[in-house]
């Protein structure tokens, strides 16, 4: 099958963050320690591939963060129903 050109390079997702968590997983843009290293001799279709799976970890973090928020929400309306019996 023939390659696509690509016309615009693609950019490092990188935004100056650069600490990672116990996973190696950067806080910043959420590539691994691998992704990261090897970066600059990926392919393009390399690249993409990990953009994707930058997305899907984005969308695992801000499902997390909403359960999260809904859970405190449940919890902070427990503490006022039981503050209102004193």
């Amino acid at each position: 099958m023939p390659q696509q050109i690509e016309l615009f390079s693609i950019d490092n997702p990188c935004i100056g963050v650069c600490q990672s968590n116990k996973k190696g997983y950067c806080f910043g843009c959420l590539r691994s320690r691998t992704e990261r290293q090897l970066w600059l001799k990926m392919t393009d279709e390399q690249k993409r591939e990990v953009l994707r799976l930058i997305m899907g970890r984005r969308k695992r973090i801000e499902a997390m963060r909403q359960r999260q928020k809904e859970q405190m929400l449940l919890d902070f309306g427990e503490y006022e129903q039981a503050g209102e019996l004193f």
